[in-house]
């Protein structure tokens, strides 16, 4: 069974599904692995690290596509420049295995259930102990919210440390951040590692002790209304909630140099949380870094894919922030891929045990039908 990684389609996406690192272990499986000509260069790997390693090098992407046994991807399933979709390049019975996103993509999975090609999606594994190590949605948001801090830095007049010259004293940098999932806990720790003063807004207040376990003040919630949802995400709130954490998060993001926002529910479009009236109160020269762009934003004035300034503010809608650390993003996702595929092979085939939690949860189409519960209720 061949196991195939071509290039990302998606523009400006560098990273690769799998590494150089990973090939050896592929093949141990008894898995034979073919690498599209240059797929890794954008991410740091080239051709010949992926051939030393055991894979075969393919120059055309038409015969990777058609004779794929196992589609290996980052990004979901996107028009080729062969003028079709992915999917139709694959031949039936194959399997996709990458971030798919089936409940905002519900025509995505309907094709992929016409073609008869078997989707496992990355985004869809349970958040079980025994898949921690191929949860990619943490390992890659984790890498997010460290880069995010990062791009905020940059884009700011101010530095982040407190700072005691001969010229007088510096004050630390404020940094708000929306949302304490993986992605936010990075930002928290990374915002405190370069020196900043971090407060943290969450509307679960389980997450308070991890907030202040990195250092950062936990902004409290306006009640104790129960927004903690399946598999550790948090659930959509109320339009009544919502406006009164947006009053009490007013004043802190009206002090603040720099907000990073990153609250997100599955298959939802992302709630506006920082509105046109608190940005106008931000002083010039404050950051705000939308990691939800890709949903719609959590800020009013984010353009998803832009950098907008407006007000005196920058406003950066960055949807891929994760591919601006490539080479390292795709060395986490290449293990996350590894430990899905070793836990699905049986005699170097991919065999789907439906009763498995794991397959259960990431199985999307099988065997041209739309298998998962959640995506076929929105395909419908």
């Amino acid at each position: 069974m061949n196991l195939s990684i071509p290039k990302e389609t998606l523009p400006g996406e560098k990273r690769v599904a799998i590494v150089p690192e990973t090939i050896k272990k592929l093949l141990q499986l008894g898995y034979t692995v073919r690498v599209e000509s240059g797929a890794g260069l954008a991410a740091g790997y080239s051709d010949s690290e992926y051939k030393t390693a055991g894979a075969e090098i393919i120059s055309s992407a038409g015969q990777l596509y058609s004779e794929a046994d196992v589609l290996l991807k980052v990004q979901k399933p996107g028009a080729h420049p062969a003028g079709k979709n992915e999917l139709e390049l694959l031949k039936p019975g194959s399997f996709f295995i990458g971030f798919f996103y089936s409940l905002s993509n519900p025509d995505l999975a309907k094709l992929a259930a016409a073609q008869k090609i078997n989707v496992l999606s990355m985004d869809a594994i349970p958040r079980i102990t025994r898949a921690q190590r191929m949860d990619a949605l943490s390992s890659q948001t984790n890498l997010a919210g460290y880069k995010a801090v990062l791009m905020a830095a940059n884009a700011l007049t101010k530095i982040f440390p407190l700072m005691m010259t001969a010229a007088g004293t510096v004050q630390p940098a404020k940094v708000v951040i929306i949302g304490a999932g993986v992605a936010g806990l990075q930002a928290i720790a990374t915002a405190k590692r370069l020196g900043a003063v971090v407060e943290v807004s969450d509307v679960r207040p389980a997450v308070k002790e991890q907030v202040e376990s990195l250092g950062g003040k936990y902004i409290e919630p306006p009640v104790q209304e129960s927004l903690e949802g399946q598999g550790g995400y948090a659930k959509e709130a109320s339009a009544e909630f919502l406006r009164k954490q947006q009053e009490i998060l007013g004043n802190h993001i009206a002090a603040a140099d720099v907000v990073i926002t990153t609250a997100l529910v599955p298959g939802k479009k992302a709630p506006v949380l920082v509105t046109q009236d608190m940005l106008t109160r931000m002083r010039p020269g404050s950051v705000v870094v939308d990691l939800a762009a890709e949903q719609g934003g959590n800020c009013e004035w984010t353009e998803p894919g832009k950098t907008v300034e407006k007000n005196g503010l920058t406003i950066i809608g960055e949807t891929n922030v994760v591919s601006h650390v490539a080479y390292h993003a795709s060395q986490l996702y290449s293990r996350n891929i590894l430990t899905l595929i070793e836990a699905l092979t049986k005699e170097g085939k991919i065999a789907l045990d439906l009763n498995d939690e794991i397959v259960k949860g990431s199985l999307i189409t099988n065997e041209g039908q739309i298998v998962h519960e959640a995506t076929r209720a929105v395909a419908n």
